[in-house]
């Protein structure tokens, strides 16, 4: 059975315990691969890697940063295929969503943010005779990444690319649900000569890896997507230690429709906002709230295109919805 292992300092390692965590493929219920069980102590080594490499990477030209980000962002775009199979497997999503979304939305996170960087300005402001004042962007230091289950690479790549982008280096931790493709992403690293110590990847339970992470006095910068609740022991953590914080929670988010509008168009919407990726995405509706008029004819007509989705093996083509991410959330929905 494959063992999926730690990104740090440019190799993969095993974790400190020598531990493994269950992976399931959640369509079939079966463990599949082991993921790394990895403690403080890997993060230690994650950090220490991440300052040993911030000097060179910061000073790096902008220029020369691109070219390796870039060469990143093509070799997810050339492996396309085998990511989104990874991803669908992992996840439980149909691979035609993988295909369409996330796979190419990680090569553009990696692209988008190597070509900005070539093009960032500054405004400046005058203070007449006494001088200008203008801001200057510069590298911080070590980020702190943890991104969840329901987009893994997508939203992966979307806190370390603008960090790395920026000259920072990143110790990043993804969902310990959906870790395959941030491994794999690790292989991708390698093959585009990313420096030793840029980004490293620690992979374990949040209790674990993502604590050690927050509270580390050498991570400046902290990124999380996730759970409200998770969100609000972060920032009290983080808060006292003055950390640059971003957190991106949960939501209730409703769909409003007035009489008004293009039924056909909210129609396809609606359907797509409630039950794309299994519903897993925090812009899905939640809520559908209508406007008297048009109730009935709303209910009948979701009611009928929502039968005639089609729930089914993830791998197949036809398949709208594919598998709950794990047993846990299945019973948190049921």
């Amino acid at each position: 059975m494959q063992k999926l292992q730690n990104y740090i300092d440019g190799k993969l390692v095993e974790p400190a315990s020598k531990e493994y965590i269950d992976n399931y493929d959640p369509s079939k219920g079966e463990v599949y691969s082991l993921i790394p069980d990895s403690n403080e102590d890997d993060v230690n080594d994650a950090v220490r890697a991440a300052q040993k490499a911030f000097p060179e990477w910061s000073s790096t030209s902008k220029e020369k940063r691109s070219e390796v980000l870039l060469r990143i962002s093509s070799l997810i775009e050339k492996n396309l295929d085998g990511l989104a199979k990874a991803e669908s497997r992992d996840n439980g999503k149909p691979i035609s969503l993988a295909k369409a979304v996330d796979i190419p939305r990680a090569a553009t996170n990696f692209h988008f943010f190597a070509t900005a960087i070539l093009h960032y300005a500054s405004e400046s402001h005058s203070m007449g005779d006494l001088g200008f004042n203008y801001t200057l962007r510069e590298p911080i230091g070590v980020a702190g990444c943890i991104s969840p289950w329901n987009l893994p690479l997508y939203l992966f790549t979307w806190k370390i690319a603008p960090a790395l982008a920026a000259g920072n280096c990143v110790v990043a931790k993804p969902s310990e649900v959906t870790p395959m493709t941030a491994y794999l992403l690790s292989e991708i690293c390698i093959e585009a000569g990313l420096p030793a110590g840029v980004l490293n990847i620690v992979h374990g339970y949040g209790n674990k890896v993502g604590a050690a992470i927050t509270s580390h006095p050498d991570i400046p910068l902290i990124s999380f997507t996730g759970g409200t609740e998770t969100g609000a022991e972060i920032a009290k953590v983080a808060a006292p230690m003055f950390k640059k914080l971003s957190l991106e929670l949960g939501g209730k988010n409703p769909n409003i429709i007035f009489e008004d509008c293009d039924f056909d168009k909210m129609m396809d919407t609606t359907i797509k906002s409630s039950f794309s990726n299994q519903g897993e995405i925090c812009l899905c509706g939640s809520r559908i709230f209508v406007e008297k008029g048009i109730y009935d004819k709303f209910k009948t007509e979701f009611a009928a295109k929502t039968k005639k989705l089609v729930v089914g093996d993830p791998t197949d083509s036809n398949t709208n919805l594919g598998a709950v991410v794990s047993q846990n959330h299945m019973n948190k929905i049921l």
